[in-house]
């Protein structure tokens, strides 16, 4: 383990290409479906971008599952991919997509309830401990490394627990033709909130100018932090606070779950019709929609309720609340 984890401390990926680097030219850089004029709005770009919730490869945490790891170097980097995902739909439903974040300045107490409940230990309902044991479900040992399709299983049975008047849809994808999809995803569809790949970079959190990425990376390793005796989190290492980095997309391996964010249902039928319009009208498609649940498909039977209060938990509810969007109908219309 020792080994595992000096290999990964402070991990820094190949694609070390720094935005400050970017020329002055009149090209949008769409930033999780808003949209930046690179040559006018680099600080507001920046901005945006150290706005995200920033998740990595944490040490010092409490054992998962009491006996297990007590880091995730070398095999949360998908878990931490998902919960930027995650934090970022949550984000979306509760602060906004306008929301923007200051370091040291008072945040609204809905961010740290946000933050509260992404912390690493057993009691957040969406930490690496609850992340990996859910994994376990889904054929996955604790301290093994996801594939993005599983991270993507493990999110829509975490959010099924959250405030269901709004609707994260997670496509996972494995093709290999799938490159010009995405490029035309990301700058199409404008509820986009993540893209985590098969190999590094990880998170995509943001999308493309020309052919490039923007990505965070959760692949640096930094010390557990705990909420603080006034019920604060010390959120600066939950920002990245350097200039981001970039990378051509095609370097991106098409292995992708991707994310979008429907705040209401109105915005999901937007996203369908977007979808069927730009992106499946090509012969060779990465996903189909569907109406209805298909017959030769296994029942969908939501996971139950986890019976242990967690931190966070205020936004956890009942599945009573499934009703503005039914899942069968809805949820499960992605056939992949």
């Amino acid at each position: 383990m020792e080994s595992v984890l000096s290999k990964y401390e402070d991990q820094i990926t190949i694609f070390t290409d720094y935005l400050e680097e970017y020329p002055d030219t009149d090209e949008l850089v769409w930033i999780l479906g808003k949209q930046h004029l690179l040559k006018t709005e680099k600080s507001k770009l920046l901005s945006d971008i150290s706005a995200r919730l920033w998740f990595t490869y944490r040490r010092k945490f409490s054992p998962i599952g009491g006996t297990g790891p007590s880091s995730d170097a070398g095999w949360g980097c998908m878990l931490r991919c998902g919960q930027m995902m995650l934090a970022q739909a949550l984000i979306c439903r509760h602060l906004g997509r306008d929301w923007s974040w200051e370091k040291q300045k008072e945040q609204p107490k809905e961010y740290q309830r946000i933050l509260q409940c992404f912390l690493d230990r057993k009691d957040c309902c969406y930490s690496i401990h609850q992340m990996a044991q859910m994994g376990v479900g889904e054929g996955k040992s604790i301290g093994e490394w996801f594939g993005p399709n599983t991270v993507a299983q493990v999110l829509k049975k975490l959010a099924l627990f959250d405030e269901w008047n709004s609707l994260a849809v997670y496509v996972s994808m494995d093709n290999t033709v799938v490159i010009e999809d995405i490029k035309k995803m990301c700058r199409v569809l404008p509820l986009s909130i993540d893209t985590p790949g098969d190999r590094p970079p990880d998170s995509l959190t943001a999308s493309n100018q020309s052919d490039e990425l923007i990505f965070l990376d959760p692949h640096t390793t930094q010390t557990f932090v705990d909420t603080e005796e006034n019920g604060t989190v010390n959120d600066q290492t939950f920002h990245c606070l350097q200039s981001p980095q970039r990378m051509n997309i095609l370097n991106l391996d098409p292995s992708v779950a991707l994310g979008f964010f429907c705040k209401e249902e109105k915005d999901f039928d937007n996203w369908c019709s977007l979808v069927q319009k730009e992106i499946l009208k090509e012969n060779l498609r990465m996903f189909e929609l569907v109406q209805k649940h298909p017959s030769h498909w296994p029942p969908f039977v939501p996971p139950a309720k986890p019976e242990v209060t967690t931190t966070g938990a205020e936004f956890i509810d009942s599945t009573e609340q499934l009703e503005e969007f039914d899942l069968e109908e809805d949820f499960e219309i992605l056939s992949v």
